[in-house]
């Protein structure tokens, strides 16, 4: 797969394109030597990772602020960052130096304009956030802990789960009510997205 196959279904301009290459080639190079995604994964990156994360941007509306939480390698923050507007602030937390090292330097090599926050979610101090995302962190359940203090409360949480996401939001449901609905994923049917609106610890 391509770059513009992967993007196909987004308006996308050449020189969104060209800094999504930036970044596929970036993601080589230091997958060689830091463990950013698998090396089965990296073969297929385009959609397992790329496209994946592109899916999050549509449900995005007209958020100004989005936050990224346990970034590691920019899935799906610094995607949304290549595809947002200018006036789109992209916050990416990643509390491994390494990877946020790595997330630095794509940002630069892109002309991004994002802040990396190589700190850890349990401690780190930031403005309510209009959209804060999560890909393979946590379960549902603690990523509602970490949206307490993270997220405005006029905001939306967007988490992309795998195949056990109906059994995350029954176990997060013991502990939360929450306003939801799920997307279907568009690059693997056993995955979705789960949108988070208003909650509270029941």
């Amino acid at each position: 797969m391509t770059a513009e196959e992967a993007f196909a279904a987004y308006p996308v301009s050449r020189e969104t394109l060209e800094r999504l290459e930036i970044y596929h080639t970036l993601l080589g190079k230091w997958t060689a030597r830091i463990n950013l995604v698998s090396k089965a994964s990296l073969a297929d990156a385009w959609s397992r990772h790329f496209a994946d994360s592109a899916q999050l941007w549509p449900l995005a509306g007209s958020a100004r602020t989005w936050t990224d939480l346990g970034s590691g390698a920019g899935f799906p923050g610094l995607v949304v960052a290549i595809l947002g507007s200018p006036d789109l602030a992209v916050t990416l937390v990643e509390s491994d130096q390494r990877k946020a090292a790595f997330l630095t330097n794509v940002a630069q090599a892109c002309g991004l304009t994002v802040s990396v926050r190589a700190e850890r979610i349990e401690a780190i101090d930031l403005p309510r956030a209009q959209i804060l995302s999560a890909r393979a962190l946590a379960p549902l359940d603690s990523l509602l802990a970490y949206a307490e203090k993270l997220r405005d409360p006029e905001g939306i949480c967007l988490f992309p789960k795998g195949e056990t996401v109906h059994n995350e939001i029954k176990e997060a449901a013991r502990r939360w009510e929450f306003e939801y609905r799920v997307h279907p994923s568009r690059t693997d049917p056993k995955a979705a997205i789960v949108e988070i609106g208003a909650f509270a610890r029941v």
